[in-house]
């Protein structure tokens, strides 16, 4: 079966008929088309408020505004909403920090599409490519409103046809400004498994942002992450293309809703980053990303495809990585024909922050930054981030003839319409008092708690080390550095208060038991996540560190060991002095000898991460007897913690990604295909912890599924029903996780894939039948003719806790 119904571009020619039909269908359907817009625009007209534009009138449908508004401006007022302010912040600020309307009139008079980050106080004290200098300290939530009011009220009031901007601001795992709430980071929500968990998590960041005028977020990152060494694992919601949509739609649906025009609590979501960006070329960032037409169909594209075609997204960033000898932003294949002729999408393309300018400096395609504004436009880049310094040559290339004005009006439409959508037309201010107070509220601080519990994964338990039992501890040791000065992750800025570990486990002592701390490792000097350089700890210095841990912990009576990375030690490398990549999965330092030290004490000892990408950790993995992969937790980091440990929480979370032993492993992932992993010599092919795997306090169950039918025919459905028990003495949650394995197939298949997963929480004894159906969609594949079809055969149906531990049952389709 044919599930598309239709030819999939593959080879060039047949892309070049596709668009050279679209060409003659609109040539022919434009005559028709034309005169039904115009007698709806006449009857607008007639309705309209009198001596009140056509687009000012809200009562007016959204597509004839858009129009009116266009016929209106000026060649130099269409770009100019094409473009961002960032770098430039000093031409619309006082040197104080204040927006300044006399000199944004000054500077741009035909307006401004958007303003970049308008909580930072970049101009003001100019720092790297994130943004102000490190250490200062940004806008607070009043500060933003009224900054944001009064940029507004320059573009509505000042410019000549009232234009409002688009605020956009990062949000990765909460509003990236100081004290809003912040939340565990994407890697951590991911292993929550709990898509429901997201949506409450990004209406509480889209809250915070719409509170003080924001109105765009660069998130979610719906990147298929399939490259540990890459530092920008941490951003993204794992290795699995399923679960990546799953977290992914969850995440838009926070943001902004199911339904446009945005409600006044909601912004608008950008998807990054369109494709390929998570299997890079030595696994360093940007690094070309060298896959098949076919691997971006099955693994890269779908989240994004899910996102455009299921909910109303309006925002997408291409990546700036190249594929096939293209960057995103010069791939018309991807943009034009995939993104939009095939998947249907209608909103803007925004580049990423320089991607333009990078067409010449990075990926070397060009002469002059002109040239790369043309071919960014002809690709169909609609927007340009962070400021104009290619598309304010528009106007240029419009006039020389290189670029045509229907080129421009159709970026323009996408721009105008989604402001219309957003209401900012109608509503461009916020109130500056109570922007406050919709801000780190109670309950989003009761969710970030919540949030983190439900994302720590137990990835071993000896002997039922924990929970750890109050009662029988008299002298707690807690030790590691990140165990006080806590990590959260990149893209984040500073909370009103983050709980440390080491103040969860006081709080949990106080009245019960002695709490003491060491350092014990060091690992860099600094953990700026926007610092370029990264110094480590010396040796000496952490041989000192480890000597007084390991004399202290001989008094105690239970170790809690806080281990992992930091956030200069995996993030992202925007520059060439800014890196963070790495080419070892090992634990930095001396961690291991440390870790080393402490069990030859013969004491108890709990092992906690804290690291933004899966690390190889085999001595620990070997000898630690217990092990909680906490990732970054957000400002609860601590409270959450404690509840793990101390089993007020049972940790329910699977990992988004399969840990390997060593780098030579790479690539890891789950769902590779049946001709990989043959062996090596003196090593295994498995991974140290399987994608999907998790521990708890207690014990489950999971059946064999069972199926509605055991044949179907190609066109139908299938009801897949599992059985989920909680065999042992403590409510619990599991997640069951459904996997599909297509037996014989005209091409290779994966050995299989993830199609379906539910967590469900069961007290002691408690049985559940999970019900999932899958559908010819789920059964389908691209054949050689790059046709998505369902193939008469047999399906290995399997069901269990993890990737590598499932029980299966076999669908016949014909």
């Amino acid at each position: 079966m044919d599930v598309s119904g239709r030819r999939q571009p593959g080879a060039s020619a047949a892309r070049i008929r596709i668009a050279a039909l679209a060409a003659v269908a609109a040539i022919a359907l434009s005559p028709m088309i034309a005169p039904a817009l115009q007698a709806q625009s006449a009857k607008a007209d007639a309705r309209a408020t009198p001596g009140q534009p056509l687009y000012k009138d809200a009562s007016q449908p959204v597509d004839l505004r858009v129009e009116d508004l266009l016929k209106r401006m000026t060649l130099e007022e269409k770009v100019a909403q094409m473009v961002a302010v960032w770098l430039e912040k000093e031409k619309i600020q006082s040197p104080d920090g204040e927006f300044d309307a006399a000199k944004a009139s000054r500077n741009f008079p035909n307006g401004v599409g958007q303003i970049a980050r308008p909580y930072d106080r970049r101009a003001i004290t100019q720092g790297p490519a994130a943004g102000a200098a490190a250490g200062t300290v940004n806008r607070g939530p009043a500060d933003t409103a009224r900054y944001i009011n009064a940029a507004q009220k320059w573009a509505v009031e000042k410019t000549r046809l009232g234009i409002p901007m688009f605020m956009h601001e990062e949000a990765l795992h909460g509003y990236v400004a100081p004290g809003r709430t912040s939340f565990p980071q994407s890697i951590a929500l991911a292993s929550s498994w709990n898509p429901s968990l997201l949506e409450r998590v990004f209406s509480v960041a889209s809250r915070e942002m719409r509170a003080v005028g924001a109105n765009l977020a660069l998130a979610p990152v719906v990147d298929v992450a399939r490259d540990p060494r890459w530092g920008r694992i941490e951003e993204t919601y794992g290795e699995d293309p399923y679960l990546v949509g799953e977290m992914g739609l969850a995440a838009i649906r926070g943001f902004q809703g199911a339904t446009l025009p945005l409600a006044k609590d909601k912004v608008f979501v950008t998807l990054k980053h369109m494709t390929g960006h998570g299997q890079p070329e030595s696994g360093t960032n940007i690094g070309p990303a060298n896959v098949t037409e076919r691997t971006l169909r099955e693994v890269f594209f779908p989240p994004f495809e899910r996102a455009v075609t299921e909910l109303p997204v309006m925002s997408v960033m291409p990546s700036y990585n190249e594929i096939d000898g293209l960057p995103s932003h010069a791939n018309k294949w991807l943009i034009h024909d995939v993104l939009r002729g095939e998947w249907g999408f209608k909103g803007v393309v925004l580049s990423d922050y320089f991607a333009i300018r990078e067409l010449n400096t990075r990926h070397k395609m060009f002469g002059t930054i002109e040239e790369a504004a043309q071919r960014a436009i002809d690709t169909g880049v609609d927007f340009e981030t962070p400021d104009g310094e290619a598309y304010n040559t528009l106007p240029a290339l419009v006039r020389s003839g290189k670029v045509s004005e229907d080129q421009i009006d159709i970026a323009v439409r996408r721009i105008l319409k989604m402001k219309f959508l957003a209401g900012l037309f109608e509503n461009p201010y916020v109130d500056e008092k109570a922007a406050a107070k919709k801000t780190e509220t109670p309950d989003a601080v009761a969710l970030a708690r919540e949030a983190a519990r439900e994302s720590v994964v137990l990835l071993k338990n000896s002997n039922g080390l924990l929970p750890l039992d109050a009662g029988k501890i008299k002298r707690l040791a807690v030790i590691g550095t990140h165990a006080k000065d806590t990590p959260i992750g990149g893209y984040s800025d500073i909370p009103t208060h983050v709980v440390s570990v080491l103040e969860g486990l006081q709080a949990e002592g106080k009245g019960k038991f002695q709490v003491d701390f060491a350092e014990g490792v060091r690992l860099t000097k600094s953990r700026v996540w926007a610092a370029d350089e990264v110094e480590l700890v010396d040796d000496a210095t952490n041989d000192k560190l480890r000597a007084e841990a390991v004399e202290m912990a001989k008094g105690a009576d239970t170790i809690v060991l806080v281990l992992g990375d930091n956030e200069q030690l995996s993030r992202e490398a925007w520059a060439d002095n800014h890196l963070g990549d790495r080419n070892s999965l090992d634990l930095i330092g001396s961690q291991n000898q440390l870790a080393k030290e402490l069990l030859a004490l013969g004491k108890p000892v709990v092992v906690v991460l804290l690291n933004g990408r899966p690390l190889s950790v085999n001595y620990l993995a070997e000898n630690a007897p217990a092990i909680v992969e906490g990732w970054y937790l957000g400002q609860e980091t601590g409270n959450a913690m404690a509840d793990v440990l101390f089993g007020r929480y049972n940790p329910g979370g699977k990992l988004p990604v399969s840990i390997a032993r060593d780098v030579g492993q790479l690539p890891i992932f789950y769902n590779y295909k049946p001709s990989a992993r043959r062996g090596y010599l003196f090593a295994e092919t498995s991974p140290l912890f399987p994608f999907g795997f998790g521990l708890s306090y207690t014990s489950f169950d999971i059946s064999a599924p069972a199926l509605s039918s055991a044949t179907i025919g190609v066109s139908e459905s299938v009801t897949v029903k599992v059985d989920v028990t909680n065999t042992g003495a403590r409510a619990g949650d599991e997640v069951v996780q459904l996997y599909v394995r297509d037996d014989h197939a005209s091409v290779t298949r994966p050995v299989k894939e993830l199609k379906r997963f539910q967590r469900v929480t069961l007290q002691p004894g408690e049985k559940r039948t999970v019900s999932f159906t899958l559908n010819p969609r789920d059964l389908s594949f691209y054949n050689v003719d790059m046709r998505r079809v369902v193939e008469p055969g047999t399906f290995t149906i399997s069901a269990g806790a993890d990737s590598a531990t499932l029980k299966s049952t076999t669908l016949t389709v014909e």
